[in-house]
């Protein structure tokens, strides 16, 4: 039954032809994946590889996914922040071509270029379209519950899109029980539909724009609200302790290993903090104090540590399960890098 609950889950990959990711496999993950390594090892580059490979179900949503790694560290730097078609141009052929295969599903997208004429291969699942790019549509397709949180975090529109998922699950006293936890000073969070449409917290009664509060609060928000809209489904956070004090992250991963659990999510995480692959342990462990949250405890087979390297310039990875990383956390040996 558990098996089938979750088998949607990426257990393993393999990567080709993406940043620095040449021939890359690797397997063995769980529900909660966090990735852990050295500056500049690809970390971030391995998460996307899996958002593009289950994003990847249609050739528009296939666009969006081969764009988005482009746009993510692009956005700040475009004239505008609304969809233009010539950035989706520039982004995915700035790519040169992809592969990826999964137990969930085999990618690969190539660009070809022959006598002045070019081309883009969309191959999904063993379906190929060959289509010319000048009549390529650059049309793209939002999946709603496959949400990658970025290290800039959420902006007020994607709050307020992941919050609908809060809505339609009467999750509204969660939610504001789990902000407490972090700060007790704030009382309760909502969407107010003022233009432009805000969310907004309240302290001693009176409620005051997201962005007077710290980084932190805004990066809780958006994984808890992300966790509960990516049901049955996927979330990827890159830096998941950004802005967030080490003395809360053993909170936050408490409450990622319950709300993942209750909403079968597989999450996976990227972080360069020691301190925060201590807090997922500390986390895990029954005898943790529990923040009057529900019993979270996952089976050591749920959560893995992705520790990535490179031997001989190649990227390559170690998979800790959960004991494993108990152990090596408790002999305080070093699990950062290689």
């Amino acid at each position: 039954m558990q098996e089938e609950k979750n088998k949607h889950f990426i257990r393993n990959i393999e990567i080709k032809n993406f940043k620095c990711f040449d021939n890359f496999k690797a397997e063995g993950f769980g529900r909660v994946n966090l990735i852990g390594g050295k500056n500049n090892v690809g970390k971030t580059a391995f998460m996307e590889a899996c958002s593009i490979n289950i994003y990847s179900q249609s050739i528009e949503s296939m666009t969006m996914a081969l764009r988005n790694p482009k746009y993510r560290r692009e956005k700040l730097n475009l004239v505008k922040q609304s969809y233009m078609k010539e950035d989706t141009k520039k982004f995915i052929e700035n790519m040169d071509g992809f592969f990826s295969e999964s137990n969930i599903k085999k990618i690969e997208f190539i660009m070809e270029n022959s006598n002045g004429i070019k081309n883009y291969i969309f191959d999904i699942d063993n379906q190929k379209n060959k289509i010319n790019s000048n009549e390529f549509s650059y049309d793209l397709k939002h999946i709603n519950n496959i949400i990658f949180i970025d290290s800039y975090g959420f902006r007020d529109k994607d709050i307020n899109e992941a919050y609908v998922s809060i809505q339609e699950s009467n999750k509204e006293e969660e939610l504001n029980r789990y902000i407490n936890l972090f700060d007790n000073n704030i009382q309760s969070f909502k969407i107010f539909t003022e233009q432009p449409i805000k969310p907004k917290c309240q302290v001693q009664n009176i409620y005051r724009d997201l962005n007077e509060f710290g980084d932190g609060v805004r990066h809780y928000i958006s994984i808890i609200c992300s966790l509960y809209a990516c049901k049955n489904s996927y979330l990827f956070i890159d830096e998941i302790g950004n802005g967030i004090h080490y003395t809360n992250l053993d909170k936050l991963w408490e409450i990622i290993l319950t709300i993942s659990k209750e909403q079968n999510v597989q999450v996976f995480a990227t972080t360069h903090s020691d301190e925060c692959i201590r807090a997922l342990v500390t986390a895990n462990t029954k005898d943790v104090k529990t923040y009057q949250l529900k019993e979270h405890i996952l089976e050591d087979d749920e959560i893995k540590f992705i520790e990535l390297g490179r031997t001989n310039g190649k990227v390559d990875s170690i998979i800790f399960d959960f004991k494993e990383l108990e152990n090596e956390v408790a002999q305080n040996m070093e699990i950062r890098g290689w």
